[in-house]
């Protein structure tokens, strides 16, 4: 995309297909469902969910009814579960565009209903300690009960918990979610049998092999990304999707002593280099990573953020080191440094800088970065 802008995300979707292998490895007999919202949590969620079913995803979820309607317009035909209800308003376009619509309230049932379907698949989710949506586990046998009465229009397709700390190795939080899979097989002793039973987000998907059931529901990890340090070291076989990219846009030799960009907030104790880099916040680059340790890779250097991050551009500090205008920058992603060795900037590492997760650092990324689709040959 260097002829439209000197700044663009670079998509492998040989990554995702790679990731989706070894999750279907891993997690087997269940099956795996991509969960593609957030336009793929960045990464564009056509090229994923073609990308996912064709590496062999079941089936897809979104968090909107509008990211379903925008794959089903773009020739996805999986199928495709909404993670939420959704306003009573749009239950004519979950029906029209056959989604598979999350319930846990009667008065949704009824909206659904209104839309006159014949078996529409519903999944019934549980609260069982999140606490954000979901049936009470006390009313959920009786939510399912309503979802029968509703046949032939609806049909209990599905049901299903999400885990709140799942990532996180520590005794308690482990135990919590012990917690949260006896809550849910409580639960499922008062359903009628229900075809389809998922609970496991990735970190779960990767690290509790009792919570797989059915399904899994794999959302980060088939980006490449680790759900949390918790479960890094199960992350070491999947292969990031994204490399954010860009070229040196202007260079100029400063004098030690100088300061720069708003604020004047960094001084120079040298003279140096400076590479101005043309994205910036708006961009998905977070304003302060220059206070963290923030750097840029060029010629297969590390250089150090230098300054706050601007709205549309950054400045880098390159030393000594030769640096022209239009020469390659790398921001999340990979370079092989002068001694052959592969050098890499992770969106986990901005994260743990930033006191974030690595899933906020990709979905940031906005869209006025084009992504590039490519298949990498050796996944």
């Amino acid at each position: 995309m260097s002829d439209i802008r000197w700044a663009w995300a670079e998509i492998d979707l040989g990554a995702i297909a790679h990731n989706i292998g070894v999750l279907r490895e891993r997690v087997a007999p269940a099956a795996v469902w991509a969960v593609v919202k957030a336009d793929g949590y960045g990464h564009g969620a056509f090229d994923v969910a073609r990308t996912a079913i064709s590496a062999g995803a079941e089936g897809l979820c979104v968090a909107l009814v509008q990211e379903g309607i925008e794959l089903r317009r773009a020739g996805i035909d999986a199928p495709i579960l909404l993670l939420t209800e959704q306003p009573l308003e749009a239950a004519t376009h979950i029906v029209e565009h056959r989604l598979t619509p999350t319930v846990y309230r009667r008065e949704y049932l009824d909206a659904l209903v209104a839309e006159r379907p014949v078996g529409l698949p519903v999944h019934l989710m549980v609260d069982t300690g999140m606490q954000r949506v979901g049936a009470h586990p006390h009313v959920a046998a009786s939510v399912a009960a309503s979802i029968t009465e509703r046949a032939p229009a609806l049909r209990l397709a599905g049901a299903f918990t999400h885990f709140a700390i799942a990532d996180d190795d520590s005794d308690d939080a482990s135990e919590f979610t012990d917690g949260q899979l006896e809550t849910f097989g409580q639960v499922l002793a008062r359903l009628p049998p229900v075809p389809t039973l998922h609970a496991a987000n990735s970190a779960a998907a990767l690290s509790r092999p009792d919570s797989r059931f059915s399904m899994v529901r794999a959302g980060i990890a088939i980006y490449g990304i680790s759900p949390g340090p918790g479960v890094d070291h199960l992350c070491s076989d999947l292969r990031p999707a994204m490399e954010l990219k860009a070229r040196v846009s202007f260079v100029k030799q400063v004098r030690s002593g100088s300061r720069i960009s708003y604020g004047l907030r960094h001084r120079f104790d040298r003279d140096t280099t400076v590479a101005t880099i043309p994205l910036g916040y708006a961009d998905g680059v977070p304003r302060r990573l220059h206070a963290v340790g923030g750097a840029v890779l060029i010629g297969g250097r590390r250089c150090p953020i230098v300054g706050v991050v601007t709205m549309d551009q950054m400045m880098v500090d390159c030393g000594d080191h030769d640096v022209r205008v239009g020469d390659d920058v790398t921001l999340l992603g990979a370079q092989t440094a002068p001694d052959g060795s592969t050098i890499r900037i992770r969106a986990e590492d901005w994260a743990a800088s930033l006191d974030t997760i690595g899933y906020e650092i990709v979905c940031g990324v906005s869209s006025r970065i084009p992504r590039v689709p490519r298949r990498s040959i050796d996944y």
